[in-house]
């Protein structure tokens, strides 16, 4: 029996990369997940035991979001897992950064996400989950990358927040937490930086995105009935040893 038969899923972020993982993993387990992106192909089909319907959504636009929640609960009634992956990351030093560069991080990663929490949450019964894709950047302090760090650190704090308001509905809210993945946004970096974040991760390799997708499982499961308010890093070690 399918750990997701029957229930709605919603991914945020879900078109690719981490994200595609996580929804593919959900409806190969029996949901149905609609998946947002700005670049989504538009439409419905089956994958595994459930089904991914796409719609094309700007996380960053909250009455988008707004519309589309509504939309899923006219069409399904609710809200029964919720992920939010949309995100960016961008390199830049302290004497470099501006204020386009903090609105960018700060408008995507943090406040997209606190509005997309938001509004999945007033759709969800009692019982439901919500998982944020945090990231390890948010306590290493990597050079180059303060402002995404620090916007990683708000969701790891937003966590802790929305799990203690929402204990009463019995929603519980956590976070997975990768480290260094092989997706294309990693691809598009340089031979040398992807050579010394490997040689930082103590099991010789970076995360595959269903590695990822297997803990974003694990948490939006009833698997994990007893958790909420935690963070599951998937990092090989890098930042636990």
């Amino acid at each position: 029996m399918n750990t997701l038969s029957g229930k709605i899923a919603v991914v945020i972020g879900g078109q690719d990369g981490i994200g595609g993982a996580i929804a593919q993993r959900f409806a190969a387990e029996g949901a149905t997940v609609y998946v947002t992106s700005r670049r989504a192909d538009e439409g419905d089909h089956d994958f595994g035991s459930g089904t991914l319907r796409a719609r094309r959504i700007d996380a960053s636009d909250v009455t988008a979001l707004s519309t589309f929640f509504e939309a899923v609960r006219v069409e399904v009634g609710r809200v029964d897992v919720l992920v939010v992956n949309a995100g960016l990351s961008e390199y830049a030093l302290l004497e470099a950064i501006d204020e386009e560069h903090v609105d960018r991080a700060f408008g995507l990663n943090v406040r997209a996400l606190l509005f997309a929490v938001q509004g999945g949450t007033a759709v969800m019964p009692d019982g439901g989950s919500v998982v944020l894709v945090g990231s390890i950047a948010a306590g290493i302090g990597t050079k180059g990358y303060g402002v995404y760090g620090a916007t990683k650190a708000a969701v790891r704090s937003f966590a802790r927040t929305w799990a203690n308001e929402l204990a009463p509905r019995n929603i519980r809210v956590n976070v997975v937490a990768p480290g260094p993945t092989d997706t294309a946004m990693m691809a598009a970096t340089t031979p040398d930086v992807r050579e010394v974040l490997t040689q930082l991760i103590p099991l010789g390799r970076m995360a595959r995105p269903d590695e990822v997708a297997a803990a974003a499982f694990f948490l939006a499961s009833s698997e994990a009935s007893f958790i909420t308010g935690a963070e599951l890093p998937v990092d090989g070690g890098m930042a636990q040893i």
